[in-house]
């Protein structure tokens, strides 16, 4: 037995790590692939977490919402029933002797007249599916929206690790240029250490920029819901391959401000929610009026004119049944007054998520206007940095520059390209963003 056991014990050891392998070496796959950034929305929308959970929300919504209908649909109820009694408490003008019965029956029993419940409750179910569904829509949104942000973020460190090898090379070339004047006696021994200082001072910026990639691609495999293999150490395959790149893109704050309004799926979902909440405070009038159920079904029980408990009568049985509670100790004023305060609050809430767009909206109007003069503005910055570059570095060459003009002419271009992709990536999270706020998304279909 221990040795059945045991086998059965490697053998569930043996499976979970080729499953675990298998496991491994499809995420390594898909990391080593080359992912476009429509390519990374799609995998997140189907993997992240957020998404998932937000899916289960839905279904729980869905349940809670067919819960809500129920008033509106029959019930059937099966009822059974056995008594045995002292004789003592027997009475009888007979020689029966009665102190068992039993009883079984089935009623089917719905509801014709609630005081408005059954119509409220049908509105409410709906508006509860609804309002999930929004807010699903919106997390979708917030998805795609980090994916970008990641997606962007992992391009910039790419080009930062570029901007920082050209710069090192640079600078690198100087100081063996130093070197050989030093040696031929035309620079003192303090140019070479200063080319020395600022080759080793800017080293640590390249390292940087490394590290930046790599927590990136970790932020962006997290992003996509993988859990990355034990294989994987110091750096994710990852191929992206759509370009950090300037999009023409043009806004109508107006506009922005219209449609935002008009497609925002938490203000949608908000609206929903103030429409449920009225119905809430309808459902709760409700229990002043009367209730009114009809019922039909089959009964099958004991015959009371015999001890044999074997003999039975069976029949159908219909009828109509009305409550009406004309004092409930104020309980129903107290759920009014409380749907009443329910409803007050959800209408503040939609009136402040209302200005929290709109300040959103002219928030990232500003953003992107900012990112995109940047990106203008330091196209010229870049071109005159290489060429004050070229012309410190041809004085230089002629003997009429400093080596000072040299190093700093390199500093002011490597600040300007690494500013350009800086610009690059902040110009197109802004744009991201201003999709976000105003309801859009071009990777996300647009809710009907």
């Amino acid at each position: 037995m221990k040795r059945l056991v045991t086998c059965l014990s490697a053998a569930a050891l043996m499976f979970s790590a080729l499953s675990t392998v298998r496991a491994s070496n499809s995420v390594t796959n898909i990391l080593s692939q080359p992912l476009s950034l429509v390519e990374a929305v799609n995998i997140a929308l189907d993997r992240n977490p957020a998404v998932l959970k937000s899916q289960k929300e839905l279904q729980a919504s869905h349940g809670i919402s067919v819960q809500t209908r129920a008033i509106a649909l029959p019930a059937v109820r099966l009822t059974g029933q056995y008594q045995i009694q002292d004789q003592a408490l027997v009475e009888s003008f007979t020689n029966l002797r009665q102190d068992q019965n039993w009883g079984v029956g089935v009623r089917l029993v719905q509801s014709f007249y609630e005081g408005g419940r059954i119509k409220s409750s049908l509105r409410s179910a709906k508006l509860t599916l609804q309002q999930a569904e929004l807010r699903h829509q919106d997390v979708l949104l917030e998805t795609v929206l980090l994916t970008e942000t990641t997606y962007f973020d992992i391009l910039l460190a790419a080009e930062q690790i570029e901007v920082q090898q050209a710069s090192v090379k640079l600078l690198e070339q100087q100081l063996n240029d130093t070197k050989r004047r030093f040696e031929a006696g035309v620079v003192p021994q303090f140019n070479v250490l200063r080319a020395e200082v600022e080759v080793a001072n800017t080293r640590p910026r390249l390292i940087r920029a490394r590290n930046s990639y790599r927590i990136a691609k970790n932020n962006l495999a997290n992003t996509l819901g993988y859990d990355l293999p034990s294989t994987v150490w110091e750096d994710i395959p990852l191929k992206l391959t759509t370009p950090l790149a300037e999009t023409p893109y043009k806004i109508d704050l107006q506009e922005a401000l219209n449609q935002a309004l008009t497609n925002r799926t938490d203000l949608a979902a908000n609206r929903k929610a103030l429409s449920a909440r009225e119905e809430d405070i309808k459902f709760a009038k409700a229990a002043n009026y009367p209730s009114l159920q009809g019922f039909v079904g089959y009964d099958v029980r004991n015959s009371i004119l015999t001890d044999d408990l074997s003999v039975e009568k069976n029949g159908w049985v219909a009828g109509a049944q009305l409550s009406w509670d004309l004092f409930d100790g104020l309980r129903t004023q107290g759920k009014v007054e409380e749907a009443r305060a329910r409803f007050d609050q959800a209408e503040i809430a939609v009136d402040e998520l209302r200005r929290e767009i709109e300040l959103n909206v002219r928030t990232a109007f500003s953003n992107f206007n900012e990112a995109r003069e940047v990106l203008e503005s330091n196209r010229k910055v870049l071109e005159q940095a290489a060429e004050a570059l070229r012309l410190a570095t041809s004085r230089y060459s002629a003997g009429t520059g400093t080596q000072l003009d040299v190093l700093s002419a390199q500093t002011a271009l490597t600040d300007a390209r690494s500013t350009q992709v800086q610009a690059l990536r902040d110009y197109q999270v802004s744009v991201a963003r201003f999709e976000r706020v105003v309801g859009l998304s071009r990777q996300v279909p647009a809710r009907k």
